[in-house]
């Protein structure tokens, strides 16, 4: 999988991508990252990429001109199967969408910043357009690691146990059930005893049954 990035900022993401799983899985070949700094694509002076927006009103607005330019070039070379914008009004990011991304190809994420960009950049060149949460970032980079965090660690061959990420949270709209390791008893606090019973079986009923009370309980909305 190739994820190309571009921002205004691209020493923001230097260091989701310089450790753990990301880093790994791009020392294995698993997938490439490149970053392209905006203020490469302009002919303005000072690499100037913002404006003030049309009509008046607080706030600096990225121009069309650099982006369709950045664009083209990476569009040039190979195709993409999506063109992501990171802005609060997109489409929430859930592990529905994250599992889908995964079977990508080639992907290109733009990286909001300031007031946003020219509205025809989102008209003309975006497929999907992608949010954190309900909640507004100083830019879209911080947003982008997390769409390539969640993304990346379902590309098979990532983590050391594949089927880690298909027990995880939110996998079938279901919280993953309560997790213990050594010791089984700290300061009169026990380890459920089915857990330590070797029987697999009933072990993977106690887990899906702990699953299903806990998302009833804090998590009802994903049951609708």
């Amino acid at each position: 999988m190739r994820i190309d990035i571009i921002t205004v900022l691209p020493e923001l993401l230097e260091s989701p991508f310089g450790a753990s799983i990301l880093k790994r899985a791009i020392e294995k070949g698993l997938v490439e990252i490149h970053m392209h700094n905006l203020r490469d694509y302009t002919d303005k002076s000072y690499n100037q990429v913002d404006d003030y927006q049309f009509g008046g009103g607080a706030g600096m607005v990225l121009m069309i001109e650099p982006i369709d330019k950045c664009i083209a070039t990476l569009k040039a070379d190979r195709d993409y199967d999506e063109i992501i914008y990171m802005t609060p009004d997109g489409q929430t990011l859930n592990q529905k969408m994250a599992n889908g991304l995964s079977l990508l190809k080639n992907v290109i994420i733009l990286c909001g910043h300031y007031k946003g960009v020219d509205h025809r950049v989102r008209e003309a060149f975006i497929t999907k357009e992608i949010s954190v949460g309900d909640y507004v970032l100083s830019g879209g980079e911080l947003g982008a690691a997390i769409v390539c965090d969640a993304v990346i660690r379902l590309i098979p061959g990532v983590l050391n146990n594949e089927t880690s990420a298909l027990t995880d949270t939110f996998q079938d709209n279901l919280l993953a059930p309560p997790v213990y390791t050594r010791p089984s008893e700290y300061k009169g606090m026990k380890v459920p005893e089915i857990l330590l019973s070797g029987n697999f079986p009933k072990i993977e009923e106690w887990r899906e049954d702990q699953a299903q009370q806990r998302t009833e309980r804090l998590r009802p909305d994903l049951l609708e």
